[in-house]
């Protein structure tokens, strides 16, 4: 009775194993292999620099016509070279992005008003209202560190995150993690940025952070092209499509917020030295 049970069991297997190769067979999907050369083309880092979410979709996408080679920004151009030779189409100029991290008021600048003991991600802390005084800075607490998947940031012994010029690829990752909208990404040739996102008055925007931006209007007095730079909300903010980008109007401000030609000196050069 045990054998017939066996062997019975065994031919049932037997067909639904016969079956499952013919269905597999007849309803299998064949891939583009055009998709698949794509796909190879990719650093398959999956960083969504690109907009999709990952390689593969890009790679679909770009089968499709619905993206660009250029897109891909971990790859830089020799990626979207070796793209655009499989499609058939000219490469086009990619420009290349970084991250820019706008504030400076680390441990040393800012004022805490508490101590902040829950979850430690950027993000938690941010829902409590953070434990500085100034509720637009940098949390300290690396989030964006965590989200770079290229080595390209750390944390300096300031709090602040710090980007590796050399190393970051404009993926952009970084910037989606920032709950405060800290960092933005540009392109290499903007130089000129005002380091502080704070909305404060500038009495009390200064009492809470000695670099914060405090809404003097130095800096939009001394631009040459009539708005260039703008005060909006009690922050000075430049207009990167007309702002000159030189150092006119850095000189004058009084907390050092606004400075030009300073971020592969500060990310780079001075913090590695600091840390061989």
């Amino acid at each position: 009775m045990i054998l017939i049970s066996a062997l019975s069991m065994g031919a049932i297997g037997a067909v639904l194993a016969g079956f499952l190769a013919f269905a597999d067979k007849k309803m299998k999907v064949e891939e583009d292999p055009m998709i698949e050369a794509l796909a190879g083309a990719l650093p398959n880092s999956n960083c969504g620099g690109c907009g999709f979410p990952g390689c593969r979709m890009f790679a679909e996408a770009l089968m499709k016509g619905n993206a660009v080679p250029t897109a891909c920004v971990a790859g830089g151009s020799a990626t979207a070279a070796a793209l655009a030779g499989i499609l058939g189409v000219e490469a086009g100029e990619a420009k290349r992005m970084l991250a820019v991290v706008l504030c400076k008021g680390g441990n040393n600048e800012a004022e805490r008003r508490a101590a902040y003991r829950g979850e430690m991600t950027c993000t938690a802390e941010n829902l409590t209202g953070g434990d500085k005084s100034c509720s637009y800075g940098c949390l300290g607490l690396g989030e964006c560190v965590d989200a770079c998947k290229f080595d390209a940031m750390a944390m300096n012994e300031n709090g602040l995150p710090v980007v590796f010029y050399d190393k970051c690829v404009g993926c952009g990752a970084c910037a989606r993690a920032c709950p405060r909208n800290i960092i933005e990404m540009h392109p290499e040739d903007h130089k000129l940025f005002v380091y502080c996102k704070s909305r404060d008055k500038g009495a009390y925007a200064k009492k809470v952070c000695k670099v914060s931006c405090i809404a003097c209007g130095l800096c939009v007095k001394d631009c040459s092209v009539p708005g260039g730079i703008a005060l909006k909300d009690n922050l000075a903010v430049v207009n990167h499509s007309t702002a000159p980008q030189n150092e006119e109007s850095t000189k004058r401000c009084p907390t050092k917020c606004i400075l030009y030609g300073i971020e592969e000196q500060i990310t780079r050069s001075n913090y590695y030295s600091t840390r061989t």
